[in-house]
């Protein structure tokens, strides 16, 4: 009976391996929280998904060009635990983003706090 045992539990080792491995990536692995940013612009488009909801923001930048900005937020759960819904973010809203800029230096941040044309502020992380 213990040698049926211990076959099968080095059994079930050899096969761990084998299985997929679902990893969530580390803030620090992906930004810099010593580059705050602040971003002003125009709410193109949110991703209400897991693990991690996304806001998409037009910023005039030098010369009125404008770049797309990917700013990441907490999960779904964590906003909605905030009392934040989906439809508290909609296309073509003003938007002030405070955050930590991508260590790749990529137009993406992960965002701190969202404050509103009104003064409302909204806890993104």
């Amino acid at each position: 009976m213990r040698a049926r045992l211990f076959v099968l539990f080095v059994c079930a080792g050899l096969m761990g391996p084998r299985l997929p491995v679902v990893a969530h990536h580390s803030f620090d692995a992906e930004f810099n929280e010593k580059d705050r940013i602040i971003l002003r612009g125009t709410l193109t488009k949110m991703e209400w998904m897991n693990p991690h909801c996304w806001i998409y923001i037009d910023v005039k930048g030098p010369g009125e060009k404008v770049s797309v900005w990917a700013v990441e937020t907490g999960a779904p759960m964590v906003l909605l635990s905030r009392g934040l819904r989906k439809d508290d973010f909609r296309v073509g809203m003003e938007l002030v983003i405070d955050g930590y800029r991508a260590k790749t230096k990529a137009a993406t941040a992960a965002g701190r706090i969202a404050t509103l044309t009104d003064g409302t502020q909204l806890f993104l992380r």
